[in-house]
């Protein structure tokens, strides 16, 4: 018997033709959009601290204390002299002018309050950030994944319901709330962790020791900030978990007769696993947000600190690299995952 192939369609061939060619323009529109929004966040970045009230040079003087309460006053040949050294006295085009060709070149201008390269600043407060919230997106990962497969596997039964009630509760307190609470009764009632910064003062421990120390001090904070990306990671878990019950391939395992444990954590976790990627980058675009306040309450020596200090100060080229590296860092981590996700799951096109 002689097969006929059924021809097909004008529009299905050319629909056949153009899917892959439309697969390769998209990622290359997703890059320019990307691009675009960088500099968006780069103009937006430079213009908008110079929409604040106050003179950096007039703040730049009346915080220079005599040590008696009084302040340095500047003449005005001293001011003319620091508008001119920090780039000041031209015209805000020009200044854009210079401030693009310095990002071009890796350059983030001088701090006018503590006259140094910003980039190194920023060298000293970003790996203790970094740290803070990487700990706090690996913990919400971990325990909102676990309890979510928990959770969804037994839908509709008292655990489930605890743990939705709790975590409910949890996601919707404010963080700044957590954290003072934390602060309250971890660290001044029971003791149990330090009353802030990165390590022990003035100490000078072992390699493995430091290490030790260092956990010490994060795991605090870390923990109130995953505490509030939790609520997420579990819902999306859970929600995922239940679209996996009536599966075909459960039953066929059941008939089989594997175990519960298999199922659920071989099987039906394993393919629900895929929107924990974009959680994962969701969470930590908010935690870059959320560590500036966290930050604040423990006294965590990261880019927070330096970033209020830059804003009381009006320290231009100090607000200008914080803000940029946060707002760049957010995009950057959405467009990974945007990136990414669909090569985790064939069905979504890229």
């Amino acid at each position: 018997m002689t097969l006929i192939e059924t021809p097909t369609t004008t529009s299905e061939t050319l629909a056949t033709v153009e899917e892959p060619a439309r697969r390769r323009r998209l990622p290359k529109r997703r890059v320019l959009v990307y691009l675009f929004t960088v500099f968006f966040l780069i103009t937006l970045n430079f213009f908008l601290p110079r929409t604040l009230t106050g003179d950096p040079i007039a703040v730049l003087a009346g915080t220079t204390a005599t040590g008696k309460g009084g302040s340095v006053e500047l003449s005005a040949a001293a001011k003319t002299k620091l508008m001119a050294y920090y780039g000041l006295d031209k015209p805000l085009i020009t200044q854009y002018g210079h401030y693009l060709r310095g990002l071009a070149h890796g350059d983030l201008g001088t701090s006018i309050k503590y006259n140094v390269p910003v980039t190194r600043l920023l060298k000293n407060k970003v790996k203790w950030s970094a740290l803070l919230v990487l700990t706090a997106v690996g913990l919400a990962t971990a325990l909102g994944t676990l309890a979510g497969i928990h959770s969804g596997w037994r839908r509709g039964k008292g655990v489930d319901r605890g743990l939705l009630g709790v975590f409910i509760a949890v996601g919707n307190f404010p963080v700044y709330v957590l954290a003072m609470f934390s602060l309250v009764v971890f660290v001044i009632k029971l003791h149990w962790f330090p009353p802030g910064g990165a390590q022990t003062p003035y100490a000078h421990y072992p390699l493995l020791r430091n290490w030790v120390d260092i956990a010490w001090h994060v795991i605090l904070p870390a923990a109130v900030m995953s505490l509030n990306f939790l609520f997420l990671q579990y819902l999306v878990m859970r929600g995922a978990m239940v679209s996996e019950l009536g599966s075909d391939y459960l039953v066929l395992g059941r008939v089989k007769g594997l175990s519960q444990r298999s199922l659920k954590y071989r099987y039906a976790a394993r393919n629900a696993l895929l929107p924990v990627a974009t959680v994962v980058a969701l969470n930590l675009g908010l935690a870059m947000g959320t560590s500036l306040f966290v930050e604040r309450v423990f006294k965590y020596p990261g880019v927070a600190g330096l970033m209020f200090d830059s804003i009381s100060n009006r320290d231009y080229p100090t607000m200008q690299g914080c803000f940029l590296l946060i707002s760049v860092m957010v995009v950057t981590v959405n467009f990974i995952a945007d990136f990414i996700y669909p090569r985790l799951d064939p069905r979504i096109t890229s």
